[in-house]
């Protein structure tokens, strides 16, 4: 898990103003109208990752060489097959503007967007239904909301339950944590009694390992074919190594 932030150096990205392994764990079904009745064990249990990935034509990934990344989390060198693609449109992109093309500029703009990774969080809590350990995926956006919560209550964690939830849909998806209040009368006996199951507990950062799919520079050209992106535009084919990513694309973009 050595390309994942963890911990306090997750909690910095996760704060900060700019915009592996072997076992089983699998991210917790968080869809729109979900609630889950949690326990918080920590501010520091989450980790942050850098995933590609489209919409119902590619499942989400991590690059298992990934890009190095700027402050910004914007790609600046060793470019995987992805980036590659979102510095192609890119470059596309800025000549349009050069010459005056919004619209053409913007249809640009959009597809870069699909392939470039985009920066998420891996949280960790306890689900007090089945006193069990789970991790759910959220955008930065959605992860500070929640971590502002955390926050506000962090000298409270042993005491307050809370519920997790997310609601709406598209781009008005809202993620909130929010405290129970009145435990004895929100919380069944079972759920009580797997709040109080973990009073001293920490939260198993080795859970974190194995979490993220791993996708090898071959797969990564595999699934920008799968996208209907034209590999042959950026210099690459099926079963070709792309050994020169690092000198292609040279040029670093923020779109």
């Amino acid at each position: 898990m050595t390309q994942f932030q963890s911990g306090a150096d997750a909690l910095n990205t996760l704060n900060s103003t700019n915009e592996g392994g072997g076992n089983k764990t699998e991210f917790a079904s968080l869809k729109s109208g979900t609630t889950y009745k949690v326990r918080v064990l920590g501010v520091a249990d989450l980790i942050t990752f850098y995933s590609y990935g489209i919409f119902k034509k590619v499942n989400s990934f991590v690059a298992k060489n990934p890009s190095v990344k700027n402050a910004k989390g914007f790609a600046e060198s060793n470019f995987t097959p992805w980036d590659l693609a979102a510095n192609y449109y890119a470059d596309l992109k800025k000549k349009a503007e050069d010459a005056g093309q919004t619209a053409k500029a913007d249809e640009y703009k959009t597809e870069a967007s699909k392939y470039r990774a985009k920066q998420r969080f891996a949280l960790g809590f306890i689900d007090l239904t089945t006193g069990e350990p789970i991790i759910v995926d959220l955008s930065k956006k959605q992860a500070q909301g929640v971590h502002a919560t955390i926050k506000k209550y962090e000298t409270k964690l042993g005491k307050l339950a809370f519920e997790l939830s997310k609601q709406g849909s598209s781009t008005s998806t809202v993620v909130s944590l929010s405290p129970v209040i009145d435990m004895d009368e929100d919380l069944t006996d079972v759920e009580r009694a797997n709040f109080a199951k973990f009073d001293g507990a920490t939260f198993d950062m080795a859970l974190f390992d194995g979490l993220l799919y791993e996708a090898d520079e071959k797969e990564q050209i595999e699934n920008l074919v799968a996208a209907g992106f034209d590999i042959s535009l950026i210099g690459l084919s099926i079963g070709a190594s792309n050994e020169s990513s690092t000198q292609q694309g040279e040029q670093q973009y923020d779109f």
